[in-house]
């Protein structure tokens, strides 16, 4: 088995979906998620865009191990070589997100603007931590994600408009967690959710940013008001009726919001920054 970013440079075909043309537009999803889950945002972006969604280190069978933020942003810039991408946008939902922001951090060079969906800067708080250090010891427990605890999760991150309007969205979700292995999943919670938070290098992000966040989050939006206000240059959208998957309770929204980012961004880059 080659090594990780070995992994993500020379399987960047099949680890992604790669649709469209024009600027590129590189996809990060959530815990628990995979790349399929920025369906409807491929779907309506990539006459204009080319999309790339990737699956983490956690949806492959190269799962094993620790790893932290730093490893998953190495993962995305080595897909990014793999498939030839020398800069992108980074659109990024809670651990992607968190992912995306390290990238934009540590390889300013290879970000041309930055899409937070979900994904506020700060520190998880101790009773967030807790909550998910449980998580985490049952699911090293267990060879597959227990069905209990998909259904769990699959009502923690969506709002109840979401819940009493899409069951089948909550149905389909729970009923794929739960082919996971249990190892996979506590190790992508081990990534991110003891983490400080970047709050305190938001000022270093020199592209164009845009915070989109669920008012039904588990994360309360006020935290994605100060990842917002810490930015240099970033506008909220504060989506309604939505909870954590935000882009797929709520697809058109997220969609237009980020098709005028993605189209005002690269029009001041054409421009020269004009």
């Amino acid at each position: 088995m080659p090594s990780h970013p070995e992994l993500f440079r020379r399987r960047a075909d099949v680890l992604s979906t790669d649709r469209g043309s024009g600027p590129a537009v590189v996809f990060a999803h959530g815990t628990f998620m995979d790349r399929t889950m920025f369906d409807p945002q491929v779907a309506e972006l990539a006459p204009d865009y080319r999309c790339v969604a990737y699956d983490s280190r956690a949806r492959t069978d190269s799962y094993a191990g620790d790893y932290d933020l730093d490893d998953l942003a190495a993962d995305c810039v080595e897909l990014m070589d793999g498939k030839g991408i020398d800069s992108a946008m980074l659109v990024g939902m809670s651990v992607g997100g968190f992912t995306a922001l390290r990238v934009a951090l540590d390889y300013p060079d290879r970000v041309d603007g930055l899409v937070l969906i979900d994904a506020p800067a700060g520190p998880t708080t101790p009773a967030e931590r807790e909550t998910y250090e449980r998580i985490v010891e049952d699911l090293r427990e267990t060879d597959l994600v227990p069905s209990t605890l998909a259904r769990q999760v699959a009502e923690r991150v969506t709002s109840e408009t979401t819940q009493e309007e899409k069951p089948e969205l909550l149905d389909a979700w729970a009923e794929r967690w739960e082919t996971y292995p249990g190892d996979a999943v506590a190790s992508e919670y081990e990534s991110w959710y003891r983490k400080d938070g970047d709050l305190d290098r938001l000022e270093e992000v020199d592209v164009p940013a845009l915070v989109v966040h669920g008012e039904e989050d588990v994360f309360d939006v006020e935290r994605a008001e100060r990842t917002a206000e810490g930015l240099p240059d970033a506008d909220l959208v504060r989506v309604p009726e939505a909870g954590h998957l935000s882009n797929l309770e709520r697809p058109g929204v997220v969609t237009d919001a980020l098709r005028e980012f993605l189209d005002e961004t690269t029009a001041v880059a054409d421009d020269g920054g004009d």
